[in-house]
């Protein structure tokens, strides 16, 4: 009997294939990754190559492809829950950097190398609707 694989999902990084990975164990699924190991060596050719495919045997596909849809690919709250929009009220918000220029970064560097505390958050929410930048109180 010939055994195949089912690819389910790709990943520009090692690091999203990883935690993917890892909540599909843990419900009992075996993944494989491929191009990991080279990606790793030279994330430059993670376009190139088609990203690392993260594959299940083919009977446990349906059940993998639940477990996906069911992880939000947004940001969770300390308690799990997604974060709301306070202006537009969607729930499509992700966490982003603020350090976008030179001055901003340097300032962000001086601050760890000295152990102080930097003068403004370095991560803000962004609303995915509105486009909306904002603190969580």
């Amino acid at each position: 009997m010939k055994e195949t694989f089912s690819k389910i999902a790709v990943f520009q990084y090692s690091s999203e294939a990883q935690i993917i990975k890892s909540r599909l164990e843990a419900e009992g699924i075996e993944v494989f990754l491929f191009d990991q190991l080279t990606i790793d060596t030279d994330p430059l050719v993670s376009n190139a190559i088609g990203g690392i495919k993260l594959k299940v045997w083919a009977e446990d596909e349906a059940k993998a492809l639940h477990i996906l849809k069911s992880i939000s690919e947004y940001s969770l709250d300390d308690e799990g829950q997604e974060i709301q929009c306070p202006i537009c009220e969607s729930f499509k918000v992700e966490l982003v950097t603020t350090i976008k220029d030179v001055k901003s970064f340097l300032a962000y560097i001086f601050s760890f190398l000295s152990n102080s505390r930097p003068g403004q958050n370095q991560h803000k929410y962004r609303c995915n609707n509105c486009k909306q930048k904002f603190d969580l109180e």
